[in-house]
């Protein structure tokens, strides 16, 4: 035992001697040895890639802020970044208001549109095929001329209508896979339609052909009611709610950019501001007049581009709210009349569907004009009654429909005027249908026939014509000023845009200008 323990203090004696004699190396305190434990300070001091950011910051501190010039410099630069961001900002929120004035004008509105006239146009063929039924006679025998000369040239033009509608909305639906389908199964059932009519006509032609024409008819008119219509309704809705997509996400944007804009020039002025009070305190002068123009520009092209994008705005509520909800529920509401009108004619050719039919045509009155309760003996009643109430306070309607939802949107110079006088007509034309359906209850088919589709003044196509056209006068009101907002939003971003960019351009150079002299001083 003894003898080990002295071979190993031996050892450790050794050990020492041999570190100690080695050259360069340095036993820890204490006696230790081995390597240094990680993260220790360094005895030289920080670590070398902090002093060089710490050098970095010194150095720059020194150029941009502890000397005159380098804080010149530092608010210089400032103002050039702040007016380049507004500028940049200016003209990228005009090249989205011309998109947005180019997707309105030239896509979702005319798709709309085109969507809503189809449905008028199948109607007004549907309605014509009937009244050429209703007027051919026996083969020809007993014709009413007049009225069926009439309603093979309207058929001719709703065909030809139609037609132009579908290769409209083809090229519209194009990249939506729904609306394609649509148009596709519209097209199909669009021929099959013609067929069934062609087929009816044909058989109208021979002697004792009315049954068989009539059966086809049937079958063509429940087609149309069954697929037709609902598809085409389906394609107004479809495009009316794009358009509306479309004006939410510009309004947004706007409203987005309007923010930004107010706070990115605040700032800019702020600076300016203080760039302007600087040199003031700094070199005793009252004023910088190159910073002072800066300044001017600067105020001038915020209210600028302000008054751009809340105009822009207020034209783009203008063309979809003021005027184009209007033009949707009033093309609706021609299309619907349309179909009425058909339901009548439809009434009197076919005696086996007639209660059928006077029950649509009351719920398409209804969808024009709606009285709570009403059937088709107190309708006009109702719609005397209601209208009168309307005419003594307008804040509180008592009906429905179409008629409602444009009254509710009267906005223009002369669209009250234009919408009233609407209704007054279509209330004559009710009235009319009410002696159509009296002469028939009294067996006096064939004077029906001729009070429905005359038209002399006081029969009921008369009136019907000048109730559309009462229609189409308040429509083109609409249509007009939609045509003006999209206008006006399109000349807001060539006329006050180009200005504010300029402007803006302009108070970063005369910045750079008025400084130029001060920094000289210290070169």
């Amino acid at each position: 035992m003894t003898l080990t323990a002295g071979t190993e203090r031996g050892s450790e004696a050794g050990a020492r001697t041999v570190a100690q004699s080695q050259p360069g190396r340095v036993t820890p305190p204490g006696g230790g040895s081995g390597p240094r434990p990680r993260g220790g300070s360094r005895p030289d001091g920080p670590h070398p890639r902090r002093r060089i950011h710490r050098e970095a910051a010194a150095a720059l501190h020194r150029r941009f802020w502890s000397t005159l010039p380098g804080r010149l410099r530092l608010l210089r630069a400032a103002v050039l970044v702040l007016s380049a961001a507004l500028a940049l900002l200016l003209a990228l929120a005009g090249l989205g208001a011309s998109g947005t004035w180019g997707t309105v004008a030239g896509r979702d509105a005319p798709r709309t549109t085109s969507a809503a006239d189809l449905d008028l146009a199948l109607n007004d063929m549907d309605a014509q095929a009937a009244n050429m039924l209703l007027s051919s006679g026996n083969a020809g025998k007993g014709r009413l001329a007049t009225p069926y000369d009439k309603a093979v040239g309207f058929y001719d033009d709703a065909r030809k209508d139609i037609g132009h509608d579908l290769r409209t909305l083809a090229v519209a639906a194009q990249g939506d896979r729904d609306d394609e389908k649509t148009v596709e199964s519209l097209t199909d059932y669009f021929a099959q339609y013609q067929e069934l009519i062609g087929r009816a006509l044909e058989n109208d032609g021979r002697p004792g052909g009315k049954l068989a024409a009539l059966v086809d008819y049937r079958m063509a008119t429940d087609l149309l009611q069954i697929e037709l219509l609902p598809n085409a309704r389906q394609l107004v809705d479809s495009n009316n709610d794009a358009f509306n997509s479309t004006y939410d996400r510009a309004r947004s944007a706007l409203s987005g950019q309007l923010a930004a804009v107010v706070a990115l020039g605040v700032c800019l002025l702020a600076v300016l501001g203080a760039l302007q009070w600087y040199l003031a305190r700094r070199f005793h002068r009252v004023l910088n007049p190159g910073v002072l123009a800066a300044t001017v520009c600067t105020l001038l092209a915020v209210l600028l581009g302000a008054q751009f994008l809340s105009a822009s705005a207020g034209h783009l509520r203008g063309a979809r709210r003021d005027a184009f909800d209007s033009v949707v529920a009033l093309s609706r509401a021609r299309a619907t009349a349309y179909d009425a009108n058909a339901d009548e004619s439809r009434y009197l050719l076919d005696p086996d569907r007639r209660e059928q039919y006077a029950k649509t045509f009351l719920d398409k009155s209804q969808k024009l004009y709606g009285i709570r309760g009403a059937t088709l003996a107190t309708y006009d009643a109702g719609l005397d009654r209601t209208w009168q109430a309307y005419r003594g306070d307008q804040a509180h309607p008592q009906f429905t429909g179409e008629y409602r939802r444009e009254l509710d949107n009267i906005t223009f110079a002369g669209e009250r005027a234009a919408a009233e006088k609407t209704v007054e007509a279509y209330a004559v034309y009710q009235r009319d249908d009410r002696k159509i359906r009296a002469l028939v209850a009294q067996g006096k088919e064939r004077e029906a026939v001729a009070f429905c589709m005359g038209w002399e003044p006081g029969t009921s196509n008369a009136h019907f014509g000048a109730y559309m056209a009462a229609l189409d006068e308040l429509t083109d009101i609409n249509r007009h000023h939609f045509t003006a907002s999209v206008a006006a939003g399109r000349s807001e971003v060539t006329g006050l845009l180009p200005w504010g960019v300029g402007l803006l351009l302009a108070a970063g150079a005369l910045t750079v200008v008025g400084l130029r002299p001060r920094l000289a001083e210290f070169r």
